[in-house]
């Protein structure tokens, strides 16, 4: 039995759909287990991993489990007792490119820190280290790309390598569910199969919309600015940015290729942009 938390999250979904996809059984758990399971087979249990005593049912007989900060936060080392206590002997972690690139960085710190815990909780491990998830494109973006057709941002010659979630998803799933110990113990960087300008990126979306976008070049203080209006704390933002100023001079290094890891081809960004076109029109927004 293998444990998802975060499992409506933009990995964890994929993730049940992964594991249950290769015959596994797998515990989808979210705070209000409502409506289908996100994949035949998969089973949603009602827990908050933030509260780990709720997660007794879930890691009942469970053996592997999937680690998802948003969804647990600061009760990691508690509910990694927990599974331990249950049962569970393998953990996969989702971690972050930053804790190599810039230690200094508060994303790399706290990242850094789940990873402690999970060294010190006794259990094996696998970390996944992705970079910039295709997916944040929607959060930064898309507001900007449904209302106007412009995408106004600082350092739009900043090549990333975009991965596409469901990556992320099938290097996670691929290490919960193989039998083999050839993943424990592994840090594994993640990226898309290319790295891409912020420009590209725009147009790419355009041609997945149909019509034409514009990138708009702004200062370093107003992407700060706008970040915080979206929700993202100060000392994020200028990390953020920070790492892409760096990537004007030297593009973001590519990673190994996910399907050296899972067998399966990666997706381009210009398959992800074509996936999400609901997310960058105007009625992806309506009620």
């Amino acid at each position: 039995m293998i444990v998802v938390t975060g499992a409506t999250g933009n990995v964890g979904r994929h993730v049940v759909t992964e594991v249950a996809a290769a015959g596994h059984p797998v515990r989808a758990v979210t705070r209000t287990a409502t409506g289908a399971p996100p994949a035949p087979g998969a089973r949603l249990v009602q827990a908050n991993p933030a509260v780990p005593e709720t997660m007794e049912e879930a890691l009942d007989g469970a053996t592997a489990l999937f680690l998802n900060y948003s969804a647990v936060r600061d009760a990691t080392p508690q509910l990694l007792a927990l599974a331990k206590k249950q049962g569970v002997r393998r953990v996969v972690l989702l971690s972050s490119a930053a804790v190599e690139r810039a230690p200094a960085n508060p994303i790399a710190q706290l990242h850094r820190a789940l990873e402690e815990a999970v060294e010190e909780s006794g259990l094996d491990w696998t970390f996944l280290r992705p970079d910039m998830f295709a997916v944040n494109t929607i959060r930064f973006w898309g507001g900007q790309i449904r209302d106007h057709g412009v995408v106004r941002a600082a350092y739009g010659d900043a090549a990333l390598a975009p991965i596409d979630e469901r990556d992320v998803a099938a290097v996670a799933a691929t290490a919960l569910t193989d039998p083999s110990a050839r993943h424990v113990g592994q840090r594994y960087p993640l990226t898309g199969p290319e790295a891409l300008t912020q420009r590209r990126m725009v147009e790419l979306i355009g041609a997945a919309l149909g019509r034409p976008l514009r990138f708009e070049e702004i200062t370093r203080d107003r992407a700060v600015a706008e970040m915080a209006g979206l929700g993202v704390p100060e000392p994020v933002a200028e990390g953020l940015l920070t790492m892409h100023e760096g990537f004007t001079r030297e593009p973001m290094p590519v990673a190994p290729p996910t399907h050296l890891i899972t067998g399966k081809p990666a997706h381009t960004f210009a398959q992800w942009a074509r996936l999400h076109v609901s997310d960058f029109t105007a009625d992806s927004t309506a009620a």
